[in-house]
């Protein structure tokens, strides 16, 4: 699975939060500035090639849905995210966070719990 273009994971997020979508419905959930329809149909097209959407036809309409679930493409999404700035590391990461302070007190302490959980 390769990583999407930003409008390709915008579709995906519209596939996967609301379930199967004709082009028009998918239009509606994207943010402005709204793409035109033929731009999306392509968009549409070229993920299905890409093996991450699926259809099912109703005459000459498409009805599209995600091939791919959320959770699987988040963990590749991470992983890229994870090998290109942060030599594969974990802990650079949280500690990357951490420093710049995006990450509080209490969100590290959460995560801390979680890596214990993980342990036990």
């Amino acid at each position: 699975m390769k990583k999407l273009a930003q409008r390709e994971e915008q579709i995906m997020h519209v596939l996967w939060d609301n379930g199967p979508s004709f082009v028009k419905e998918i239009i509606e959930k994207l943010p402005e500035p709204k793409p035109h329809y033929n731009s999306v149909s392509t968009m549409v097209r070229i993920l299905e090639t890409k093996g991450v959407i699926g259809h099912e036809a109703f005459g000459k309409s498409h009805r599209y849905h995600a091939a791919v679930k959320k959770e699987d493409y988040q963990v590749k999404a991470v992983k890229d995210v994870l090998g290109s700035y942060f030599n594969n590391s974990f802990s650079d990461m949280v500690a990357f966070f951490a420093k710049s302070e995006n990450v509080n007190e209490d969100e590290l302490k959460e995560i801390m719990k979680m890596i214990k959980n993980k342990k036990s």
